[in-house]
Order: C-alpha cells, then sequence, then structure tokens
C-alpha cells in the first residue's frame, strides 16, 4: 500500500476524481481501496449501531427518521412496492420504512459486507421481519439486479466508502423504476460559523479513542472521521447526482450541515 498522508485537518480536499485512491487521508494504489474499507466493517459490524450512538450522541437516529420521512414510503395498498437499501448492512433504514408502511412493502439490503449483513439478518428475525427485508451480498458499483427492478434506492452512511462513486450512481438509477427515487443521507459540509471547528476537534479527539475504549480498536474510527472530510460538499455531490442522469435532484442539511440528505428522481 503507497501512503502519502495528509493529516491537517483543515487541508483536507474534497475532489470527487480523489476518491477511488483515497482511504480517509491516505493515498493508497488503484483498486486497494474496496479491501480496506471491508477490514474497517469486518472489525466495526457487531458494534456499528452502539458506536453510531455514541459519536452522535444519538443524532443520527433523528436524521435516519427524518431520511426515511422524506422518503414517505407507502401505505396500505403499495404491496408491490419495493426498496433498495445499499451499504444497509444492520437493516435500520429498511426496518423503518417497512414499519412505516405497515408492514406492507418489502425491502433488499444489499452491503458488500458478510459481518454487517449478518447483523441485520438476526435483527430481521428477531423483529420478525424476515419475510419482507431479504439481505444480499453484493457490489454498489455492480449491482446484482435486474434493471427497474426498484421503486426506491437508499444508501445511509455508505456512499463515501464506495471508490467509484460516479459508477455506483449510474447503477442506482439503471436498477430503479421509471418514477423511482434516489435519497442518500451522508456526512457532509458544516456550514455554521463555529460549530465547525467544534465538530472537527470532537471527530478527530474524541471518537478514535472512544472507538478502541469500546471496539478494542480505534484504527476504523480514524479512518471514518477522515472518508467524512474527503466527500464532496453538499452542491457538488448534487451535481454528481444530476450527472448520473436524476433529475429534480435536491437536499436538505441536518444539525446544520453534519449531515445531509440528497433526492434524486429517475423519469
Amino acid at each position: 500500500m503507497a501512503q502519502n498522508s495528509d493529516h491537517g485537518q483543515r487541508s483536507y480536499r474534497r475532489a470527487p476524481e480523489d476518491l477511488p485512491t483515497s482511504f480517509g487521508f491516505t493515498s493508497v494504489g488503484e483498486g486497494q481501496k474496496q479491501a480496506l474499507v471491508d477490514d474497517v466493517f469486518h472489525k466495526v459490524a457487531e458494534r456499528y449501531d452502539l458506536m453510531n450512538d455514541l459519536m452522535s450522541g444519538g443524532m443520527h437516529r433523528v436524521w435516519k427518521d427524518a431520511f426515511v420521512s422524506w422518503l414517505a414510503p407507502p401505505r396500505g395498498s403499495a404491496r408491490n412496492w419495493r426498496l433498495l437499501d445499499v451499504a444497509g448492512g444492520t437493516g435500520d433504514i429498511a426496518t423503518q420504512v417497512v414499519r412505516r408502511s405497515d408492514e406492507t412493502v418489502s425491502a433488499v439490503v444489499c452491503d458488500i459486507n458478510n459481518s454487517m449483513l449478518e447483523v441485520g439478518r438476526e435483527r430481521a428475525d428477531k423483529n420478525g421481519l424476515s419475510a419482507l427485508i431479504e439481505f444480499t451480498q453484493g457490489n454498489a458499483e455492480d449491482l446484482p439486479f435486474p434493471d427497474r427492478s426498484f421503486d426506491a434506492y437508499t444508501i445511509a452512511f455508505g456512499i463515501r466508502n464506495v471508490p467509484d462513486i460516479p459508477k455506483a450512481l449510474r447503477e442506482a438509477r439503471r436498477v430503479l423504476k421509471r418514477g423511482g427515487r434516489f435519497l442518500c443521507l451522508e456526512f457532509s459540509d458544516v456550514d455554521v460559523p463555529g460549530l465547525d471547528r467544534v465538530y472537527d476537534a470532537f471527530s478527530f479527539n474524541v471518537i478514535p479513542p472512544m472507538g478502541r475504549w469500546v471496539t478494542g480498536d480505534g484504527d476504523p474510527y480514524q479512518y471514518l472521521v477522515e472518508s467524512i472530510r474527503k466527500f464532496p460538499h453538499q452542491e457538488r455531490f448534487a451535481d454528481m447526482i444530476r450527472e448520473a442522469g436524476f433529475e429534480n435532484v435536491s437536499y436538505r442539511n441536518y444539525s446544520g450541515g453534519i449531515a445531509a440528505a440528497h433526492s434524486g428522481w429517475k423519469f
């Protein structure tokens, strides 16, 4: 692995062309990023949601609730309506969508990491939702589904870990039906003066030690906080969604831009 780190917290670049060889603040060889990301999520799978609660003070649940509300899954008469939730291994978004529909829609969770999928399968079984939520291992850049298979595609806190984001966005459009909707929730660019400095200080000085304390390994969380800073800001990511062929693209900031939800439609 070729290492070329640039660890200035505010000197990071948000250039999409850097992402395929950007493992946090470290530059890696072409084709190496996916295996490194997979290793991160194998390590954190069992305590992934617990760490999300600790890292965000529970706010990730508020953001996900708002995200699912914006999706507005149908209720009652839409039994053929299908969701694809990509990089959603633990199944929390799919579970919310199915429950919001009064358990009348179905969901497929697709994740490249089988450790995360195993957590999701266990939870679906425990919640009595295994008949409505299917778990499939697959790559966001090459989805194992036919064209026009789904009514909605969601990806929450996962797209920044995909090496080739433009390819993943094109795949999202391919598997959506006409009239289908793309929704992405991701950490983004803080737009409140002063909050950005507080957020950076917390991220770099608290989260990796917290991860070490909870899971025994702080390195995955060092990567995760660095990967947030490498992800394109809201307007640039909206442009990338348009470039993939989506229309009526818009976004909403949560908590001053700490997270943002982006929406696009396939017409």
